[in-house]
């Protein structure tokens, strides 16, 4: 979707200039050549900067007349890119780590008055994988940092950031939570987990694999099986845990369940006070809003029961209305629906 707003004014302003003066190649001074300007979109707002461009006026070096911005240029967006690398950031971690849409994530960023279109939300996310790409090629650094720790425990996982497309598979060292593949693949068979096994086993340098951890799924418990036969395949203690809490779970959520009738006619309420602007509506429209947020405020069994929480947070809200009952009397528009 293209943008349907007019971009905000720029708001604040910036001069970089390069750090060096003389040529990285010659050695000879390099004068200013021309002055650059770019608009950069960060969290903090639209950002001009104003950028001092130096050039090499000796003909004989291999960097004549090529420009030489400022270091510091970098720090703040890529090269011809419109979005920070503080937005990128945020785009990459609210679509991989929360599993947001895209037009999730352009609310967000609306919300946090970072005025984009949905297509730029798209073009940060292809940056963000960019990146993410340029970090894992980097193998120099991975070896000395694997090779210092001494050995590797492996962890592989898929995540589907939307139902229907296909799995994001990600090879992660635990020790150093350094992430040595991450890939996308249409099917999740035997043959090809393997086959991203043995790659992220090929780029591991000389280092001993203690051990394996993965989720209890048959496919990937075969791709290890082949890759590594001979290392403890340990599964995941969340999912372990998971299977174990199933009937406190399902006790938990028939609770809610109870609980959630108790608490019906909110938005009766909400409607009978729009029109309404004295102190006792708006205190009525809070306590409205905390019951609406405490009944989609869902925790993530089996380490959190959203059925208890929801209990703990009722209670305070009761616990609180009576208190109000009890020094001013009860909101005549929740006569009806008191809270138990």
């Amino acid at each position: 979707m293209a943008r349907k707003e007019p971009r905000p004014r720029v708001e604040q302003k910036q001069e970089l200039t390069p750090q060096r003066k003389t040529c990285p190649e010659c050695s000879q001074p390099m004068w200013v050549a021309y002055h650059a300007e770019r608009t950069v979109l960060t969290l903090q707002g639209l950002q001009k900067l104003k950028l001092v461009v130096r050039r090499c006026n000796n003909q004989e070096c291999p960097r004549y007349h090529q420009p030489y911005r400022p270091e510091e240029e970098g720090r703040f967006a890529l090269p011809h890119g419109e979005c920070g690398l503080d937005v990128i950031a945020l785009v990459g971690n609210l679509r991989y780590r929360e599993h947001r849409s895209v037009s999730e994530i352009h609310q967000q960023l609306k919300d946090r008055g970072v005025k984009v279109c949905e297509r730029t939300v798209e073009h940060a996310m292809h940056r963000y994988e960019e990146l993410v790409s340029v970090h894992l090629r980097d193998r120099e650094r991975l070896h000395a940092l694997l090779l210092k720790q001494g050995r590797v425990v492996l962890a592989i996982d898929g995540l589907q950031p939307d139902v229907g497309h296909e799995v994001l598979w990600v090879i992660r060292e635990v020790l150093s939570g350094e992430i040595l593949i991450a890939r996308s693949l249409l099917s999740s068979s035997q043959q090809d987990l393997a086959a991203l096994l043995t790659e992220a086993r090929n780029r591991l340098p000389a280092v001993p694999i203690s051990g394996i951890v993965s989720d209890g799924q048959l496919s990937l418990r075969g791709a290890v099986a082949h890759v590594f036969a001979d290392l403890p395949h340990q599964l995941c203690h969340f999912h372990y845990l998971r299977e174990a809490a199933k009937p406190i779970y399902e006790a938990d959520r028939h609770g809610k369940k109870q609980l959630k009738k108790q608490v019906r006619g909110i938005r009766a309420i909400e409607r009978s006070l729009e029109e309404e602007t004295g102190e006792e509506a708006q205190i009525t429209r809070d306590y409205c809003l905390a019951v609406r947020s405490a009944l989609t405020d869902d925790g993530r069994p089996p380490l959190e029961a959203s059925g208890l929480k929801l209990h703990d947070r009722l209670t305070k809200i009761s616990a609180s209305l009576k208190r109000v009952a009890e020094k001013r009397g009860f909101p005549s528009s929740l006569n009806a629906y008191s809270v138990s």
